[in-house]
């Protein structure tokens, strides 16, 4: 019981702040993509993301052994330059310069060899310069698809919300590992079967389900009726939508790009990634519910007794999702 108000509490506020959001995953990186078309011969391309006003749009460019032989170097929100590298990619300098501040929260960049190489990478945001490395390590694609992961799993509102939502039904530890665990095998399923063309999926359509598995689970806590298969069985519920959710991990993985070499260890770290987020959050809310107890215990009897709290969370939970649910729909009706 105790549990379940203070994660509606949680649901709440991540359902206001989540308001003023129409898409999920509206923060998009810096993509930078180097390939070699042929030895020595190299292409700087780049999209910035919308987010970015167009007075800080960035300019790149390849340093030194390279020399440009064409495309503009002026701010653009896409660019694309051409250049000679004696010696390929390998060790050359990607130079990064925004007008006014670093105003994205990161930077992908790719790197594709005459050869079939390729090299991916999360570079960090406070560097203006990125050598790349002149031979890719397991060691670095590793933290960088683990990096992408947390990332995801971290900003994706509507992933968190429902999450929240099945602790919130789930209740007591015991039936939280239970639940957290069959939403966790069930999109780690979907996740590596999609990423690697098993299965096809419509992403419009995936994002829709998802937040209609979202709007499911606030009718649930709205109702509060426990003979419900949910309130009965929420690991069943956590791993029939955690197939979707799945799906939509790996949709966002898709517009990063696997590399065509280390794809599965790729993969598997992007998917431990989402996992380490996903148990980051559970242990931030038992922590919350540790400290009322222990710290505000006036507050956290309130809490506990005030019945208000779960029914605002769920209509809050509810109209957030239904909102992204309608749009969603209309994205995936809509002809290409």
């Amino acid at each position: 019981m105790i549990m379940r108000l203070v994660l509606a509490a949680l649901s709440a506020i991540a359902a206001l702040a989540a308001g003023a959001k129409s898409h999920a995953h509206e923060s998009r990186p810096l993509y930078i993509e180097i390939t070699e078309t042929a030895p020595g011969d190299v292409s700087l391309k780049w999209i910035t993301p919308a987010s970015v006003a167009y007075s800080d749009m960035p300019t790149l460019s390849l340093g030194p052994p390279c020399e440009r032989l064409a495309g503009a170097q002026s701010p653009a929100r896409q660019g694309a330059q051409r250049y000679r590298c004696d010696g390929g990619p390998g060790g050359v300098r990607v130079e990064i310069a925004y007008p006014l501040f670093q105003s994205v929260d990161h930077a992908l960049a790719r790197v594709a060899y005459a050869d079939g190489r390729t090299q991916t990478a999360v570079l960090d945001p406070s560097k203006d310069v990125w050598e790349i490395p002149a031979e890719a390590t397991f060691a670095a694609l590793a933290r960088s698809y683990l990096t992408l992961g947390v990332e995801h799993i971290l900003g994706g509102v509507d992933h968190l919300l429902f999450l929240t939502g099945l602790l919130f039904i789930a209740s007591d530890v015991r039936r939280t590992i239970v639940t957290v665990t069959g939403f966790t095998l069930a999109h780690s399923l979907t996740l590596i079967a999609t990423a690697l063309d098993i299965v096809r999926v419509s992403v419009p359509a995936t994002e829709a389900v998802i937040a209609l598995s979202i709007v499911f689970l606030a009718s649930e806590i709205a109702r509060g009726d426990r003979t419900t298969l949910a309130w009965r069985r929420p690991a069943l519920v956590a791993s029939t939508f955690g197939l979707v959710h799945g799906a939509g991990f790996a949709a966002a993985l898709g517009e990063i790009g696997l590399p065509q070499t280390e794809k599965v260890g790729a993969l598997l770290f992007f998917n431990l990634g989402v996992e380490l987020g996903q148990l980051g959050v559970v242990a931030l809310v038992f922590a919350v519910i540790l400290a009322l107890k222990t710290f505000a215990a006036s507050a956290f009897e309130r809490i506990r007794d005030d019945a208000r709290i779960p029914l605002a969370a769920a209509y809050a939970l509810g109209v957030v999702s239904a909102a992204w649910f309608i749009e969603r729909a209309a994205r995936a009706l809509t002809p290409a």
